[in-house]
Order: structure tokens, then C-alpha cells, then sequence
């Protein structure tokens, strides 16, 4: 369509005019991550960018011998600023989804792990569990319907936090709207602070995510609660995003990320970040 060729073209012209690297020659790679989502990325006290991805982008980078250069992007817009050429790829939890795909081009995944609710140890719902402790929405088993209907009759009524534009936020949307209040946050830690206070009754993210926070100091008065959720609209892990236009590009990451399984760097890096292997088998 007329506009998507415009948005094409303007995209190329800011590409070339902040000096992104042509096609074929990747020995420069701009990387954009959101910098707010303790371990996969986040700033720490100095500002400086750290976490899973920043270590894994910095090996990555050395296996395909190109120089690299960071940047936080807020999360909302990553996508559109990606398209438009700010940087050439998209390294910040980024779940692998059909709708993304039909927008930008994914590598194989890296990283994945379950998406679980989390509420303080005080809440009613502290306690809550399922008969199963993981529900694959790929192929809904009766098991796994009946374990769904469990969580909406457990939350019914009830405010779920989640970060805006993820693929929680579509689960809440497909499972749960109509049944529970959902409140988006531009970011996990405005959603963290909100759900400590108890402005919201539980809160959705990635294992991953809650893992660290829930062992440290911030996350001592919280707990999680009911199944593990993967497949469906949860996608089908974490890779590095990168325009269509760009599979050169997409297939030195994916040579990279290959290698960095293999030899078993990125299962030492989760396991320093996140405290078990969520590495991508």
C-alpha cells in the first residue's frame, strides 16, 4: 500500500542519514533494547545498560566480529522505531509471535521461559494453585481447560497488572477479558511498585523476570501463584528482532546464536542472570 511504501522509504532515509550499516555489510550493528526489565536488560545504579542481553548481544557481536552499539528505546514503539531504521535489531525479551512476524523478521529463539502470576504473600489469593503445574495454550487439553476455568474463577472481579503491548497482555486479553480488570503499565517496575502497594490484585510476567525479583530485598512480599503458561499467544520463545528486508542479517544472528548454544554460553549466562537454564533447546 501507498502508505507502507512511504513508511519504507522514510525509514531508508533515516537509515542511511544515522549511518546504519547498508545491506551485506553488518560490521556496525545498531542494537536496541528497553533497559527496564530486570535481568534480560536493565540500568543499573550508574546507568549503564546490563543484564542477560546485554552480555549475550556483547558475545554475539565478537562470534560475528562486528562492532556493536546499544540503546535503550522505550518498549512501547520498539517495533515502529526498528521499521523506521533507528537501529537494526531488537535485542529486549522480545517473544517470537505471528503477529510480530508479519511485521519484522525474528532469529531462532534464545531464551524462553513460562509466564506466571504473582500477588503478595498477603493477598487471598496467596495460596492458589492448580491440579496442573504447566498449561501449553498450543492445544488445550480438558486438563488444561479446567485448570483455565480455575484461574478466571480465582481472579473473577479481581485488577491484573501487566505490561502494555506483550504477549501477557494478549493472554489477558484472549483468556480473561470480561472476567478480571486489566491495568497496563508502560513499564515491569512501575507494575512491581503498583502490585507491592496493592493498587493491583496479581500481576503477569515472565518466570525469568520473577525469579531474581522475588529472591531480592524489592520482591520479599511477593509469591507465585497457579501454572506456568507457554504456547499460544505466549509465542514461541525470545529472539533478536530484525527487519524483513534484512535476512543477511538474520542469518549471521542466527550462525551466532547457534554457536553460543552449543557451546553452552547462553545456558551460563541465563544461569547467572535468571538462576536456571532458560536457554532455547
Amino acid at each position: 500500500m501507498k502508505i507502507h511504501n512511504l513508511a519504507l522509504a522514510v525509514g531508508a532515509a533515516v537509515a542511511l542519514a544515522a549511518g546504519t550499516a547498508a545491506a551485506g555489510d553488518w560490521s556496525k550493528i545498531r542494537i536496541a533494547t528497553e533497559g527496564a526489565y530486570a535481568p534480560w536488560n536493565f540500568t543499573d545504579s550508574s546507568g549503564k545498560l546490563v543484564g542477560f542481553e546485554l552480555d549475550l548481544a556483547k558475545d554475539l557481536c565478537e562470534r560475528m566480529g562486528s562492532e556493536c552499539e546499544v540503546v535503550a528505546q522505550a518498549w512501547e514503539g520498539i517495533i515502529p522505531a526498528l521499521q523506521a531504521g533507528k537501529y537494526d535489531t531488537i535485542i529486549a525479551g522480545m517473544s517470537i509471535t505471528e503477529k510480530r512476524m508479519k511485521v519484522i523478521s525474528f532469529t531462532e529463539c534464545y531464551a524462553a521461559t513460562p509466564a506466571t502470576f504473582v500477588v503478595t504473600k498477603d493477598s487471598p489469593s496467596a495460596g492458589f494453585k492448580t491440579d496442573l503445574e504447566a498449561i501449553n495454550l498450543a492445544e488445550v487439553s480438558g486438563d488444561e481447560k479446567t485448570a483455565l476455568d480455575a484461574i478466571k474463577q480465582e481472579f473473577k472481579g479481581k485488577t491484573i497488572g501487566v505490561q502494555v503491548a506483550t504477549t501477557h497482555l494478549n493472554f489477558l486479553n484472549e483468556y480473561l477479558a470480561g472476567e478480571v480488570e486489566i491495568r497496563s503499565y508502560d513499564t515491569q517496575e512501575n507494575l512491581d511498585l503498583d502490585l507491592d502497594a496493592g493498587r493491583v490484585d496479581a500481576a503477569l510476567a515472565a518466570m525469568s523476570y520473577w525469579k531474581p525479583l522475588l529472591e531480592s530485598d524489592k520482591g520479599k512480599n511477593m509469591v507465585v501463584v497457579g501454572p506456568g503458561l507457554t504456547g499460544g499467544p505466549f509465542g514461541a520463545g525470545v529472539g533478536v528482532g530484525i527487519r524483513q528486508d534484512d535476512k543477511d542479517l538474520v542469518a549471521k544472528f542466527d550462525e551466532a546464536i547457534a554457536a553460543a548454544k552449543a557451546d553452552g554460553t547462553i545456558s551460563k549466562l541465563a544461569v547467572q542472570w535468571f538462576g536456571f537454564d532458560a536457554s532455547c533447546k
